[in-house]
């Protein structure tokens, strides 16, 4: 039996091992990627730490997986030996369900809302190894040019805040916040800057003001007043698993201005104040990657340059110690394992 080394989270809190263990081989309509980079995604703690279960330890991690096409299976046609390729979360909808029956486009809303969907590194193993097998339609091709260590975090981090603007679609004059300048934030800051949007960063932490002029923002304030007296926001994004700094920055939405969440926190509880939603018409939309368009739109936006992500890159054999620091707040901003 030939093997692979893989990041395997044997137990809940454990640390993370790298392993032997078998190597896939790949079945009708799927493709086997030889991983290059993969990321680390604050769902991929939350995992590791029991607070969202989707199948028993141990367990390989990993929805920003990146690599290249080494075989196909029988029945495949949309990929082919060679072909560059993503990992993104969603791999493949039962397609029987009522939901399924829809005929909605993949995305997180479909891994949340279809009765048995088969989720990269979710219930299924994922990239956090040299080697995986998934079905064709379970990958994106990558433009030429993106490096790996960028397009992993792309798959995800940038997926998801790109997904969003697409959602909120601002005005062409619009002001877009950015709540939180972290492992979405950062990349938040830089796509909206690169559509166009005159961008404002709200952190509370003095020490990423600068960081986010250097980013693109046009202007950074610690707080709803701040935004406000700055101007305010017809869109923001909020990036941050802290959900009261986002009602702190209502204060500074304009009139029918829209809130966009994407932060996912173990506390789960957002009160909003009424009288403020109502009086000034604001919008609060959730938003979950949307549809696999956004995704290939945010990796030719980061092949061309105009966003950086900026990542910490570890080997495999360090994917502990990249994991302990993802839970200490360590990364600045995305980490990233290379196989």
């Amino acid at each position: 039996m030939q093997e692979m080394k893989a990041a395997v989270v044997p137990a809940v809190n454990a640390p993370w091992e790298l392993r032997d263990v078998p190597l896939p081989s790949p079945g009708p309509h799927q493709v086997l990627v030889r991983i290059h980079a993969c990321g680390l995604c604050y769902t991929d703690a939350l995992m590791a730490q029991g607070v969202l279960s989707y199948r028993p330890f141990p367990m390989v991690l990993g929805h920003e997986g990146v690599g290249e096409v080494v075989a196909v299976g029988d029945g495949v046609t949309a990929r082919k030996v060679g072909d560059r390729v993503g990992l993104p979360i969603t791999q493949k909808p039962c397609g029987r369900c009522e939901f399924c029956r829809e005929r909605h486009p993949y995305s997180f809303v479909t891994a949340n809302n279809c009765a048995n969907p088969i989720l990269t590194g979710v219930n299924v193993d994922g990239g956090q190894a040299e080697y995986v097998a998934a079905d064709e339609e379970g990958t994106i091709l990558l433009p030429d040019g993106i490096p790996y260590e960028y397009a992993a975090p792309t798959v995800c981090a940038g997926y998801t805040v790109w997904a969003a603007l697409r959602r909120a679609a601002p005005k062409p004059d619009a002001r877009v916040a950015i709540l939180g300048i972290g492992g979405v934030g950062h990349l938040g800051v830089q796509f909206a800057k690169a559509a166009g949007y005159h961008v404002t960063a709200v952190t509370h932490s003095p020490d990423k003001h600068d960081l986010a002029r250097e980013l693109g923002a046009d202007q950074v304030v610690s707080n709803g007043d701040e935004l406000k007296a700055a101007g305010g926001a017809d869109v923001m994004l909020h990036t941050s698993p802290h959900h009261e700094t986002a009602v702190d920055a209502l204060k500074g939405i304009r009139p029918w201005g829209k809130l966009v969440l994407m932060g996912i926190s173990a506390n789960d509880t957002f009160p909003l104040p009424a009288l403020a939603m109502t009086s000034h018409s604001f919008q609060v939309i959730g938003s979950a990657h949307n549809s696999p368009e956004y995704l290939a739109e945010a990796l030719n936006i980061v092949a061309r340059g105009d966003v950086k992500p900026m990542i910490d890159v570890f080997p495999k054999e360090k994917v502990d110690e990249a994991y302990n620091r993802l839970l200490h707040g360590q990364l600045r901003f995305r980490g990233v394992i290379t196989y």
